[in-house]
């Protein structure tokens, strides 16, 4: 496919593709086997974010003031405001350049209030959760799987959550909805009761979910025949607010994480995922997005993978992973950051930004990878004509 023509320096818009799955089709039908998910790790619980499911961890867990838990120095910003939130103090742990938990870095910050060790399977590819299940073990550490990357997976023969006291996930990564965030467990109790989160998020849900797939051409006739009633979501709007008190107008209408802000609002601890979110959970067809998106991962590898000043963040895909993205290792990042960006690319660099007091000793590798790791859409959702123009494009921003 020959590349478009030379498209202007300021970026478009919006991406030309999604960075996100979007509402279409294609997460829908019947695919093949599939790999467990989270869901079958435990009892779950819907959140409107993994960030609230870590809270209702923590607190479920009776981390308090005083105490301490270890995060990865290799982070998103949003993991840390629910320790905050707890009164603990977060200690930072070193990850190796493949992203694997360095245990004897975290030994050595063990201490009396250390109560809980949380652990990232980065971009979907478990650790080695049998080793981690017993180190924590060993050391009377709860075990918090962050599985915001990692809906699907598994290891040792076990769905990813299984091994941790908690696991938590991010299902909007993972499936075309607004909102969504779970907490699952076999073995610790979860909270029983979720308060809805009221009919103004619940409408703002719907109408954003089905406005993220119109945005890119999906459900074309879905579209034309809500045109009207979108064009007059404004007066919708007005009317909710003027039905809702002064305080409940002063509160957001969605959390932070729907629209990609790091920030942590306890109003929504206690709160479930809208019902389009847990709608497009069940319905979806777990088999189809794992298979695209081990396909279209195995589609960038070719495309990238062999390519001079760069290489996959990981060797090979394992049998027991579904991606979220393909993260790419450049050694040059930021001449192709401004190519992409430029062109309408899509690209994630996770922990861009490292919390403040990320000592050196922890933060060495994390910093190479917050700035080398630019990390590219495989979502289920991607026509064939827009992951062709990706791995064009890509390949261009990466050319010498």
């Amino acid at each position: 496919m020959p590349l478009p023509a030379p498209l202007s320096l300021a970026p478009p818009a919006h991406p030309r593709v999604p960075l996100a799955p979007v509402l279409s089709r294609a997460s829908f039908g019947r695919g093949r086997a599939s790999l467990p998910s989270v869901l079958e790790a435990g009892e779950a619980r819907f959140v409107t974010s993994g960030r609230v499911a870590l809270a209702l961890a923590l607190r479920a867990l009776g981390v308090e003031a005083g105490d301490a838990v270890l995060l990865p120095a290799y982070h998103s910003l949003s993991m840390v405001p629910p320790v905050l939130w707890r009164g603990a103090t977060p200690l930072f742990y070193r990850v190796g350049m493949d992203t694997a938990v360095d245990l004897d870095d975290v030994a050595a910050r063990l201490g009396p209030r250390v109560k809980v060790l949380v652990v990232t399977h980065y971009f979907g590819f478990p650790q080695d959760l049998v080793r981690l299940r017993a180190f924590c073990d060993a050391h009377g550490l709860a075990l918090v799987e962050d599985c915001a990357h990692c809906f699907f997976g598994e290891h040792a023969g076990r769905p990813v959550g299984a091994f941790g006291d908690y696991a938590i996930a991010s299902s909007m990564k993972f499936f075309p909805a607004y909102d969504g965030g779970v907490l699952v467990s076999r073995t610790r109790p979860l909270a029983s009761r979720l308060r809805p989160a009221g009919a103004a998020f619940e409408i703002k849900a719907l109408l954003n979910t089905l406005e993220r797939g119109f945005a890119y051409g999906r459900l074309p006739l879905l579209h034309a025949l809500l045109a009207a009633p979108l064009a007059a979501k404004g007066l919708l709007w007005n009317a909710l607010k003027g039905r809702r008190g002064e305080a409940a107008q002063a509160a957001a209408l969605a959390p932070a994480s729907s629209d990609s802000g790091v920030e942590f609002d306890p109003a929504w601890v206690d709160k479930r995922a809208s019902w389009i979110a847990r709608r497009l959970l069940r319905r979806a067809d777990a088999g189809r997005i794992v298979t695209r998106r081990r396909a279209n991962y195995a589609r960038l590898e070719r495309a990238l993978g062999g390519l001079p000043g760069c290489r996959p963040l990981f060797a090979q895909l394992p049998a027991g992973a579904c991606p979220w993205l393909f993260p790419l290792l450049v050694d040059d990042p930021e001449p192709v950051c401004a190519r992409l960006d430029a062109w309408g690319v899509p690209v994630t660099r996770f922990a861009s930004t490292l919390w403040p007091g990320v000592d050196a000793a922890a933060g060495a590798e994390s910093a190479a990878l917050s700035r080398r790791v630019l990390a590219f859409p495989l979502h289920q959702e991607l026509r064939e004509d827009e992951l062709a123009w990706l791995c064009e494009r890509a390949r261009a921003a990466l050319a010498p």
